[in-house]
């Protein structure tokens, strides 16, 4: 991590401002080349909702918010632009779309944005209504040790998210689509810079033994294949995936964030309101395609169709569950005040929002499927269709719908059961193994996750693996020569 030269040792650290030119830390390539500020005063940000019209310019209710903008000192924050400049390549050219796409929203900063009217007092949990932690010694030792383990694994999911969507990125058949996918990738980047912030920012001595460098750079060592959550070392394999990406695994950061915005810890929870105001952007950057792309799928004029995208949801909601953790845990975090709600309340909630998510993109299905019939006709023909019907030949096959929970799934209470997307229970392993990659995309199915999964599958139904054993195995692509992405001496191993 050297030490760039283009700041003065009195500018680390500072807040980033505004000027009468550019944001400092704005659009030049290294983000410090901009124009110095002669003034200070908060940014304002700009409430986005997830209904988008087709301009990418938020149509709801546009509420002004003031947060605090902090930098982090030169050493990190040129580790970050180093570790961008290898994993986002493309980051320059969202400077040259945002005027087009995002017209009415304030420019991208790399930055650590603060919400103030937080409360100061704790929310939920033992000690609820005792004043909320400033620095990490103030927290109980455990639940100081959950916080960290919090943070790392979400600045794991910032920056591996990047690495996903950089794969396919070129492959959008729509230039809207491409530039929401590179304002999704520099949003998750300034959320890794958040969290970066949160780890160097205060002393965490008192909870574990390594130092903050060793911290961020194991995190920017992180590859596709070596992230904490599985959901971050799949690879995609076509722009579809970049779009259900973000409608599923997306909505699992939602809900993360809101869980943890009443955290105990002030500085985290200070750090979710702005991370939840992009993240909304992120939903939509998966539902509003997936909306164009089911009409044009009923009226047969689209390249994606329905199998494809119901494959794809196969693919991502059992990783999606997952991130909630083991749905027999979470009490822990509650007692500590760190969330608001268990694993299981959490993935319940999930469930519902997802199936409401699929119902709206069946009922767009189904209108477009029939031109001729009023909206009260189609929903009602939608309706019918869902009950089991088949109607002027569509059948409930032709319309997309949520896997059972337990299906596909590596980790938490139903890891490894064999059961199928409806449901079923097979006594085969083999045929089970058959059901489901016949579930899956093609090109996913030929990857070594899926070959590793069915390996270990097989296992535990024989018995010469145990579960838990199971559970903490995955492929991983493991650095061998420092943490520089510059070092591309990689192999997978097993852990």
């Amino acid at each position: 991590m050297g030490e760039p030269q283009d700041r003065s040792p009195s500018d680390r650290d500072r807040p980033a401002v505004r000027g009468k030119g550019r944001l400092y830390a704005g659009w030049a390539t290294d983000h410090r080349l901009c124009e110095r500020p002669d003034e200070l005063r908060p940014v304002a940000a700009v409430r986005s909702g997830e209904r988008y019209d087709h301009s990418g310019s938020p149509t709801g209710n546009l509420d002004v918010v003031s947060d605090e903008i902090r930098m982090l000192p030169d050493r990190y924050h040129g580790a970050i632009e180093h570790w961008r400049q290898h994993n986002f390549p493309d980051y320059p050219r969202l400077a040259e779309v945002w005027t087009k796409f995002f017209p009415k929203d304030e420019a991208f900063c790399l930055c650590a944005k603060v919400a103030g009217d937080i409360p100061a007092e704790i929310e939920i949990g033992d000690d609820i209504g005792k004043p909320k932690a400033l620095e990490p010694k103030e927290l109980a030792p455990e639940a100081a040790q959950h916080l960290l383990s919090q943070i790392r694994a979400q600045a794991s999911t910032e920056f591996g998210s990047i690495q996903q969507h950089q794969m396919t990125l070129f492959r959008a058949q729509e230039p809207q689509d491409q530039a929401w996918a590179l304002r999704v990738m520099a949003e998750e980047l300034r959320h890794g810079y958040q969290m970066v912030h949160l780890l160097t920012s205060s002393d965490w001595s008192p909870v574990t033994e390594t130092k903050p460098e060793d911290m961020v750079e194991e995190i920017l060592s992180m590859q596709t294949g070596s992230h904490v959550l599985a959901a971050f070392n799949l690879e995609f394999d076509s722009f579809l995936d970049n779009v259900v990406f973000a409608a599923f695994i997306d909505r699992v950061g939602k809900y993360q964030l809101t869980m943890q915005k009443i955290s105990a810890y002030k500085p985290y929870a200070s750090s979710m309101p702005p991370m939840l105001r992009e993240e909304a952007f992120h939903l939509a950057a998966g539902v509003i395609p997936l909306r164009r792309w089911v009409e044009h799928a009923a009226r047969g004029d689209g390249y994606i169709d329905m199998p494809a995208i119901q494959k794809a949801v196969h693919k991502w909601f059992g990783r999606g569950l997952e991130m909630f953790g083991d749905e027999r845990g979470g009490q822990t975090n509650v007692k500590f005040g760190l969330k608001d709600l268990n694993n299981r309340d959490a993935q319940d909630q999930y469930i519902q929002e997802c199936t409401k998510m699929l119902d709206d993109l069946n009922v767009r299905y189904v209108r477009a499927r029939f031109p001729d019939r009023t909206r009260d006709e189609a929903d009602a023909i939608f309706a019918r269709v869902a009950a089991g019907e088949t109607v002027d030949g569509l059948t409930r096959e032709d319309l997309l719908r949520l896997p059972d929970r337990r299906f596909f799934r590596r980790r938490g209470e139903f890891a490894f059961q064999t059961v199928g997307t409806h449901g079923e229970t097979f006594t085969d392993v083999e045929k089970y193994i058959t059901h489901v990659l016949a579930s899956l995309p093609e090109a996913y199915r030929a990857s070594i996750d899926v070959k590793h999964w069915a390996d270990l599958q097989r296992a535990v139904v024989a018995g010469t693996t145990p579960l838990k054993e199971a559970m903490a195995s995955m492929p991983r692509l493991a650095r061998q020569a420092g943490g520089c992405p510059c070092g591309k001496s990689v192999r997978w191993v097993i852990d």
